[in-house]
């Protein structure tokens, strides 16, 4: 496709994926359904070797959970790597790998939320796709829709997704999607791993923040260049914003909306992706065209 990044193969039945977390812990249980699910598939399941570690919060320490991406990453027979949760504590764990292995044989790597940095590194360092897809942790609550376009994606049946948005415009773009969640995005403002593509769609999501942080994070966004950059934003899910005894007075929507409207960038709202159950899989770093007409949108890879 026109501009996309270097795609990994596509799996097949009988591969192997791998599981790790490279941020919080997670238990044995919390992903036996997921575990159950892929094996559905026709696929074999790797565990990382530290994947049931704790360190506190996280699933073992930073050189433990390095470890076990750097495990994925060279293993011959593992095609993908998903990450089992969020939280946070992947961005520790870039510079302790070495991708060199990754580029001579890159591998799908799915996951969202903290899992943006991974994303980051993987698009914009290294210049190859990605899957923005739900975890294990959430298998058990997701749709239907959601787990199916895992599946899909990964075996290279993933086409396109028509939904419907609630930002009634006419509007159509093309370019290499990326982005994923808000406050990682802003965390990684400066970096190597910060998005430098020009021209592209860019897709937002977050939890759980308070509306000042997306107002801060957003000035961030359009100081920075980023979002004149952009040629439309996506924006899924916004889910349980937080507010101060004194309102701030704007949705996290309309924080969103308003400072793209003052460089002329389109926001597309209502798409199923996020911290929500309908959690739909993205492949980033590839060229997507969006068109909308109305509140009827499409979004094909």
């Amino acid at each position: 496709m026109q501009n996309s990044l270097i795609a990994p193969e596509y799996l097949k039945p009988g591969d192997s994926i791998g599981l790790i977390s490279t941020a919080r812990k997670i238990s044995e249980s919390e992903i036996q359904f997921a575990v159950q699910t892929i094996e559905s598939w026709g696929l074999k399941v790797i565990l990382g070797p530290n994947l049931f570690k704790s360190e506190n919060q996280f699933s073992g320490s930073d050189n433990e959970r390095a470890a076990d991406l750097q495990f994925m990453i060279s293993h011959p027979e593992v095609k993908a790597i998903l990450c089992s949760r969020g939280g946070y504590g992947t961005v520790r764990i870039l510079d302790k790998v070495d991708f060199k292995p990754f580029l001579a044989r890159p591998k799908w790597v799915a996951g969202y939320s903290d899992i943006t940095a991974l994303h980051a590194k993987i698009n914009h360092e290294l210049g190859i796709q990605s899957l923005h897809a739900t975890m294990p942790i959430n298998f058990q609550s997701n749709t239907s829709e959601s787990i199916e376009s895992l599946r899909k994606a990964l075996f290279g049946e993933l086409k396109s997704y028509d939904f419907e948005s609630g930002s009634e415009l006419k509007f159509s773009a093309e370019g290499i999607l990326g982005g994923g969640n808000l406050s990682m995005i802003y965390s990684l403002s400066g970096s190597e791993d910060f998005w430098k593509t020009e021209g592209g769609l860019l897709f937002l999501e977050d939890l759980d923040e308070y509306l000042y942080h997306i107002d801060r994070m957003m000035m961030n966004l359009k100081r920075s260049g980023l979002l004149s950059r952009m040629k439309g934003i996506l924006l899924g899910g916004m889910t349980d914003m937080n507010d101060n005894a004194i309102p701030y007075g704007k949705s996290a929507i309309e924080i969103i909306e308003e400072h793209a409207a003052e460089i002329g960038v389109a926001v597309i709202t209502g798409f199923p992706a996020g911290h929500i159950d309908d959690n739909r899989t993205m492949y980033f770093g590839r060229w997507h065209n969006l068109r909308v007409d109305g509140t009827q949108a499409t979004l094909q890879f």
